[in-house]
């Protein structure tokens, strides 16, 4: 694998001065933010949800669901994204007044995705609803808004996944990512797309009679954007400007104290502030351990966590979630040993195996497949190892006797649902099912055909690489002043902005010497590091699963980000170190 290389963002000279601090002024200036007027992040410069399509056709079909007092059915998806969108949709429908809202959300490993047949006969026999509406899922569901239609269930389906080329007859297809949308956005999350519908409904109900009016004046949708911001984060989408006011005001409500009690008791369970609350926080606390229970065994017990208005039910609620979490990640721990053995020397002796006619070490698209590993950790099994190669990857295990279930995680440049539609359309038959987005999909196929996927997989990436594996690159804001290495600078960029997809937080870029390295936990490296032209300053840092040591004395390059260490009360610069490289100093490269 070729070596990384650095390369500086371009930073363009502008009229208006973004901050007052230089090193802010240059990071907001560097991803695109041309006015001071920007970070305000005001609710009142979000656009209206009218150019969301089908979303007349949705409103009047709510508003009659409303008058005959008929019973809804949400119908959710399996991970955090679904489960803020299903306790959203269900909250706001109750709170618009109606008497009959419930849930239900299929299960990973027994139901499959989204709306199914199947789903649409227990839907029936537990809940009889003469209206359905899917969150985070049913873009795809052809079978399913079929199978409801043919008893006489009403389908809208809110979803944001990319459309497939055909569609299910719902009666609303509310969703921002079709060819025609001319919302601002084409970026929600599962759970924005609800929350635009609920702001969409209030303002129906305002203009439909003198008892909606003021039934729709007293639900303030404010109260659910600590929801809408962790399913955006955790689903990680781009962070636009639609996406990056959603997550900035829930997370100053999350800050203040107005957040679910379930909320509140996750953050206490991973150790995390509050009042301290950003958006690392949402994806490496709270969406795992939401994700936890559709992983390992049924969201309900999310999304009731998320529902519970109890603070010492939410705190049970939990707990459990916190129990999940830490058995998930003993089965990621074990997977991934034995995925790295397969992709090592001993990949004859090993439980998993590569699949496809090229070795995993001259494959563009990798791909494993192993019967006992988990369905619902194969994904973030795939996301790692993504990490470590630096190309697509595809883990799959057992689904049935019969058919195998894949999740893939890509890099950029390689569209992997694209990649998998262009599979579907030129080999019929090859795959079963599939959905997803640039970065992640999931798909099912015959087991029989998994060494032709697996071939045909890695010819189609390499055909979108022109041949040439990519090299990785750390995009990053150069290197820091010496004063910028302060508490003052980290707390500055830690709250700037909404960090995450699309809006990365600041990297930088610098040499040091090593004073200090020890390895400490579970394979993380502590170091203490000396700017090689900052005097005698000595910096903590920690580069999470880096076993590597160094001697006292090494010159290193590191690519790092700013952070507040809390611990015992105390607050102290750390450096999160990202790469390290010695003797063979990185490739560097000037903006443009």
């Amino acid at each position: 694998m070729n070596p990384p290389t650095i390369r500086q963002r371009d930073v363009p000279t502008l009229a208006q001065r973004l901050h007052a601090d230089d090193v802010a002024h240059q990071v907001l200036a560097a991803r695109g933010v041309t006015s001071a007027d920007e970070l305000v992040f005001s609710l009142g410069d979000l656009p209206g949800p009218e150019a969301l399509p089908d979303i007349d056709v949705a409103l009047r079909r709510l508003l009659q669901a409303r008058r005959r007092d008929e019973r809804v059915l949400i119908v959710g998806d399996y991970d955090c994204d679904g489960a803020t969108s299903t306790a959203v949709a269900v909250m706001g429908l109750r709170a618009f007044g109606y008497g009959q809202v419930d849930y239900l959300v299929p299960n990973r490993m027994a139901d499959g995705y989204g709306l199914t047949p199947g789903i649409v006969t227990r839907a029936i026999e537990q809940f009889k609803p003469a209206l359905i509406i899917t969150v985070d899922n049913g873009i795809a569901s052809v079978d399913g808004v079929d199978a409801a239609h043919a008893v006489g269930i009403d389908v809208i389906v809110t979803d944001h996944h990319l459309p497939p080329e055909v569609l299910p007859s719902a009666v609303a297809l509310v969703n921002p990512a079709r060819h025609e949308s001319e919302f601002p956005s084409r970026h929600l999350a599962g759970v924005g797309v609800v929350f635009y519908v609920l702001v969409a409904l209030r303002a129906a109900l305002a203009a439909s009679s003198k008892a909606d009016e003021q039934a729709a004046s007293g639900v303030k949708l404010a109260m659910f954007l600590d929801l809408v911001a962790i399913g955006t984060v955790a689903d990680v989408v781009s962070l636009d400007p639609v996406n990056r006011i959603l997550v900035e005001q829930g997370l100053r409500r999350i800050r203040a104290g107005q957040c679910r009690p379930g909320v509140t008791a996750l953050l206490e369970q991973a150790g995390r502030s509050a009042a301290q609350a950003s958006t690392a926080d949402i994806g490496f606390a709270l969406g795992p351990r939401l994700n936890a229970a559709g992983r390992l065994d049924d969201m309900r017990r999310g999304i009731e966590c998320l529902l519970c208005d109890d603070p010492v039910e939410a705190v049970r609620a939990a707990a459990e979630l916190e129990r999940l979490n830490t058995e998930r990640r003993q089965l990621e721990a074990r997977m991934r040993a034995e995925a790295e053995a397969c992709l090592g020397a001993n990949a004859d002796v090993a439980a998993s195996v590569a699949v496809g006619s090229v070795s995993p070490s001259e494959a563009f698209g990798v791909c494993l497949y192993d019967a006992d590993w988990h369905p619902g950790v194969i994904g973030i099994v795939a996301g790692r190892l993504k990490e470590r190669l630096h190309r697509p990857v595809v883990v799959f295990t057992a689904e049935g006797e019969s058919e195998v279930k894949g999740s893939a995680r890509s890099i950029a440049g390689v569209h992997v649902r694209d990649i998998l539609q262009n599979m579907a359309n030129a080999h019929p038959g090859l795959l079963e099912r599939f959905g997803g987005h640039a970065m992640a999909a999931g798909l099912t196929l015959p087991r029989a055909r998994l060494e032709d996927f697996a071939t045909l997989f890695d010819r189609e990436v390499r055909k979108q690489l022109d041949n040439r594996l990519p090299t990785r690159e750390w995009l990053t804001d150069g290197a820091l002043p010496r004063t910028a290495y302060s508490l003052a600078t980290a707390r500055c960029l830690q709250w700037l902005m909404p960090w995450g997809q699309g809006c990365a937080a600041p990297l930088f870029s610098g040499c040091f010497e090593v004073s200090s390295s020890r390895v400490v936990g579970n394979g993380h490296l502590k170091l203490a590091l000396m700017p090689v032209d900052g005097e005698d300053t000595v910096l903590d840092a920690i580069a999470f699963n880096e076993a590597r040591t160094f001697a006292n004395g090494t010159r290193l390059q590191a690519v790092f980000a700013l952070d507040v260490n809390h611990y015992r009360q105390a607050e102290r610069l750390q450096l999160m170190v990202k790469h390290i490289e010695q003797d063979t100093p990185l490739a560097l490269t000037e903006p443009g």
